[in-house]
């Protein structure tokens, strides 16, 4: 069967009886069960099937959705109801989720097939998916390479072709970064756009689902059909979601203007050829027509460390949920509850989510509280409102992904300054809430992809997935 990397294929080879949901189905299980990255940690073999089953059905009746035929994985964060779902963690170890995510109960509403659960970095807590409970996951690309976190299994699937499209979730660039590393298209929708109900939580005000495709239409499908109110998340959106799909030639013919923040490009740690690329980049919109100019950004130097002292803070407060008393992992050592609480969460935990732990609770202590915590959520008021100022003048704004290509594995996973650091140019759309996509319009020498980045302002979605799609399709590598 062909390796197919669009729906529109996929949907035209259903409609004239070349290959059935059936079919589809089977192909992927199979190439999952023959790969060697480690992206999927569970195959829904019997859901899948079943569910395939009964939408070639609905195909022969014509009463099937608009996503029937497409086969999606999801990252191991999203819960689905009688799967399992563990966040990559120990800690919740055979727990099978009791309800699905909303994003869940859309995909299948519109007859998509959800065929398994995605290896990720802990609790989303990491860039380089070697933070997993069950294993790194290699780089299609180059297995001795990281597929970039922590979305990293979700990124890999995609580029390998073991499913069509998946989801991740992007607290600080969980979707885009591995997206770069993977050579495929990643997007983060504006916050509050798509529901949060059913995602394990990381960081609550910066967490986002999003697609990982291959190209930007069918993450404009996905993005469409997961958007929207919903009752169950007090921080999602009643502003009417936009047929993205429908208006993907929105800014076709139209000159745009274009920001890119100067300190992005004058960083140290940005990778010189991914700086000359973003500069050709920049001359080819300029060629093109579009108004590009550099703007100031003096708080660069602030977002990691601003998004570190906030995302600790909610993730200490949010997995205190798991104590080894409720559900999940308990310590075969415990002997009262106190005891379980400790044995259990020390044993449950990975190393770098019991780090951030400890950070956030710190960050939120009696004494550091106003120095720390408070002082951030000073900083990151800062940061949106210097961003919305860029917004007033410009419609787009430029950058890459990620500072390098993808690196070795266990090349940087020692150093905490250096990994962190791989955030600095993807946190910033999360502590502005705002939408954000990285697209595989990057080739270094050394064979391997990196992202461009692009933001708008939020809830202009619909027009940042038109200009990507326009990119896109210009297939200019840089």
């Amino acid at each position: 069967m062909k390796n197919y990397t669009s729906f529109s294929s996929v949907h035209e080879d259903i409609s004239n009886g070349t290959v059935t949901c059936i079919d589809l189905t089977n192909d992927y299980i199979q190439k999952i069960r023959a790969s060697k990255t480690n992206s999927f940690l569970e195959i829904f073999e019997e859901s899948a099937l079943e569910k395939a089953k009964k939408v070639d059905e609905k195909i022969k009746n014509k009463t099937a959705g608009k996503l029937a035929g497409m086969v999606i994985g999801i990252k191991d964060n999203i819960c689905y109801k009688g799967h399992k779902v563990s966040g990559a963690s120990k800690i919740l170890e055979g727990f099978e989720s009791i309800y699905s995510a909303t994003v869940v109960e859309k995909l299948l509403a519109e007859d998509a097939i959800i065929i398994g659960r995605l290896n990720c970095d802990e609790f989303a807590m990491g860039g380089s998916n070697e933070n997993s409970a069950y294993g790194n996951v290699l780089n299609p690309i180059d297995h001795t390479k990281v597929p970039g976190g922590s979305s990293g299994g979700s990124a890999a699937a995609v580029k390998e072709g073991l499913c069509l499209a998946t989801l991740g979730s992007d607290t600080g660039g969980s979707i885009r970064q591995p997206a770069s590393f993977c050579d495929i298209v990643g997007y983060k929708p504006t916050y509050g756009r798509v529901s949060r109900h059913g995602l394990l939580a990381y960081a609550s005000s910066f967490d986002q689902i999003g697609p990982l495709t291959h190209n930007v239409e069918d993450a404009a499908l996905i993005a469409e059909v997961i958007s929207g109110k919903d009752k169950y998340d007090s921080t999602s959106s009643s502003k009417e979601v936009e047929n993205y799909s429908q208006v993907l030639d929105a800014t076709k013919g139209k000159k745009l203007k274009i920001a890119y923040l100067k300190e992005c490009l004058s960083n140290k740690g940005l990778d010189d050829e991914i700086k000359s690329g973003t500069n050709k980049f920049i001359e080819e919109l300029k060629k093109k027509g579009h108004t590009v100019g550099g703007v100031d950004f003096p708080l660069l130097d602030y977002v990691v460390p601003n998004y570190y002292i906030l995302t600790t803070a909610e993730a200490s407060s949010n997995l205190s949920r798991y104590d080894g008393a409720h559900f999940g992992y308990r310590s075969s050592k415990s002997q009262g509850i106190e005891s379980t609480y400790v044995n259990s969460r020390s044993e449950g935990f990975g190393a770098e989510v019991k780090k951030r732990i400890m950070v956030g609770t710190f960050v939120l202590s009696a004494g550091y509280y106003d120095a720390y915590y408070t002082k951030g959520l000073r900083v990151r008021n800062m940061i949106k409102t210097k961003t919305e100022e860029i917004f007033n003048d410009y419609d787009f704004i430029l950058l890459p992904t990620a500072p390098t290509t993808a690196f070795d594995i266990g090349g940087k996973i020692k150093d905490p300054i250096t990994m962190y650091l791989q955030d600095i140019f993807t946190v910033h759309a999360n502590l502005a809430g705002i939408p954000a996509i990285s697209l595989p319009l990057g080739q270094h020498s050394n064979g391997l992809p990196y992202g461009m980045q692009l933001m708008a302002k939020r809830f202009d979605d619909a027009k940042l997935l038109a200009f990507s799609s326009e990119l896109m399709n210009q297939k200019t590598k840089f």
